[in-house]
């Protein structure tokens, strides 16, 4: 179909409409430690480790942040995303995967979720699709690092010039070109101009299956 043998998906924002889900969770619990954050702050830190995500929505304010603290947040917003959560796959993403298979392309999920939440997410079907499966506990380092993509390429045995990778997120997308990839992007939650590190950036799903020549999905 293309030169690439594999292709590397992220998953919130790009496999499941989840990325407001997220943002409320982590607005309601940085809001009871009186620390307020924009959509636009949450978006552009998808990926990244949530201590990092406390750390940066903490800087401006004056605002003690301890381990007591930075636990507490954690385990409130991992309860808030449990509540408010509700599964929405993309249109046409089972059919996109189903097809990349079948022209044996391998697929890998690179998420900085944790691999048991993104097992939670994603129907079975769905999630047993992937040939490889990165969360962000199984990496030292979490995008926008390149080792998150680097370990599911070297996991499938291609070669990172192999490997493009669908993003939407600027951390994501750093990961990726970091690893010497092709990335392209859609921007589900952040406008084009958020991403334009990307190779090649889609206002929609649909855009980049058009753009691959996939009418049928």
């Amino acid at each position: 179909m293309f030169n690439f043998k594999a292709v590397l998906f992220d998953m919130d924002g790009i496999i499941v409409d989840s990325m407001p889900y997220h943002f409320i969770s982590w607005f309601e619990t940085l809001k009871k430690c009186n620390v307020r954050v924009r959509p636009s702050i949450i978006f552009e830190m998808e990926g990244a480790k949530w201590g990092h995500i406390i750390e940066v929505a903490f800087k401006d304010y004056q605002v003690e942040l301890t381990p007591e603290i930075r636990s507490r947040i954690c385990g409130q917003r991992e309860e808030l995303f449990k509540k408010y959560f509700k599964r929405d796959i993309f249109l046409g993403i089972p059919e996109f995967i189903k097809h990349l298979k079948a022209q044996n392309i391998l697929v890998g999920l690179v998420t900085g979720s944790l691999k048991r939440e993104a097992q939670k997410m994603l129907p079975k079907e769905l999630y047993n699709l992937f040939d490889t499966i990165i969360g962000g506990d199984t990496v030292t380092n979490a995008k926008p690092h390149p080792e998150p993509y680097l370990t599911a390429s070297n996991n499938l045995k291609v070669s990172p010039e192999k490997c493009l990778v669908i993003e939407n997120a600027p951390y994501g997308i750093k990961s990726a070109k970091d690893a010497n990839m092709v990335c392209y992007a859609i921007a589900t939650s952040l406008p084009e101009g958020s991403l334009k590190m990307a190779d090649k950036v889609f206002d929609k799903h649909k855009d980049l299956y058009n753009f691959l020549n996939l009418n049928k999905v």
